[in-house]
């Protein structure tokens, strides 16, 4: 037997109203006939009461005899089954786990922190209970292990404009989840777990670098914005030079044009506020 197999047992109610008229029974002819040996059917009713169990909603028993795999109850309400079934308690409830902050490599080998948040539930209860010595504890484990395989295989961010399109830690938020959810699906099959969600939590630069980390990013940003200003003013430039030259309103000889150019460039791409200067002479003063 290596698959799950679902039993439906026998209602425990009618056993119990078998085992209480037996008892009363038993009880009656002890005091009644003085028959002494009458103790011996209610030693062995009491043995056999421990054939009752009890299954919660999403809740599952799974069955064993002497080392045999006998069925898994999955049905909630009150049994009766063989007393000498032994009972293993599996919960079908959809559980969150939290893993901790670890602190792995990136791709490019930046010490950052990664944790994940998984929601996960037991789907099949002969592996859970006989594929792996502790579910809990191996779903734990292996998600650990999945998070820091993923850390290592995507860098945190990208820096470069010809890494635009690569998927990032960051900025790749859906594409990595995916890839974490995949990842987990193959780890935890042999347990019978079934991976309901599975998301980063957390993610941040190791202490060490992330005050170097941040004015990176800073400056690049700052680099970024500057291009665009750049780019903007040039096109705008060009378009003033081309109005004038269109409309007539006056000649521009190449050092006009040079000393026009480096006006503007000044005012759009200057991080202040320009201080007018009105000119009282002539335009070539």
């Amino acid at each position: 037997m290596k698959e799950e197999k679902v039993v439906e047992p026998n209602s425990g109610y009618v056993f119990v109203i078998l085992y209480l008229f037996l008892i009363i029974l038993s009880i009656t002819a002890i005091f009644a006939f003085k028959a002494i040996f009458m103790v011996l059917p209610i030693i062995i009713i009491v043995f056999l009461m421990n054939g009752f169990f009890i299954v919660n909603p999403n809740g599952s028993k799974v069955l064993v005899m002497f080392g045999k795999y006998m069925g898994t109850v999955k049905s909630n309400g009150f049994f009766y089954t063989n007393p000498f079934y032994t009972k293993q308690k599996i919960s079908l409830r959809a559980r969150n786990f939290d893993s901790e902050r670890v602190k792995v490599n990136d791709k490019i080998g930046n010490p950052i922190l990664i944790s994940v948040i998984l929601v996960w539930k037991v789907e099949n209860t002969y592996k859970a209970a006989f594929e792996v010595d502790n579910y809990e504890n191996f779903v734990r484990v292996q998600t650990d292990a999945a998070v820091r395989k993923l850390a290592g295989l995507y860098s945190y961010d990208n820096f470069d404009d010809d890494d635009e399109y690569e998927i990032t830690l960051r900025s790749g938020v859906q594409e990595i989840n995916t890839a974490l959810e995949r990842e987990l699906l193959e780890r935890l099959s042999i347990a019978g777990i079934k991976v309901l969600e599975a998301r980063i939590g957390y993610l941040a630069y190791a202490p060490e670098i992330a005050n170097a980390m941040l004015r990176r990013q800073q400056a690049v940003a700052i680099v970024a914005a500057r291009k665009k200003i750049v780019e903007g003013a040039v096109g705008m430039v060009e378009l003033a030079l081309e109005q004038l030259s269109q409309k007539e309103i006056m000649e521009f000889d190449n050092d006009k044009k040079a000393t026009m150019v480096s006006n503007l460039m000044l005012v759009l791409c200057g991080d202040k506020d320009v201080s007018p200067v009105i000119n009282t002479g002539t335009l070539h003063q």
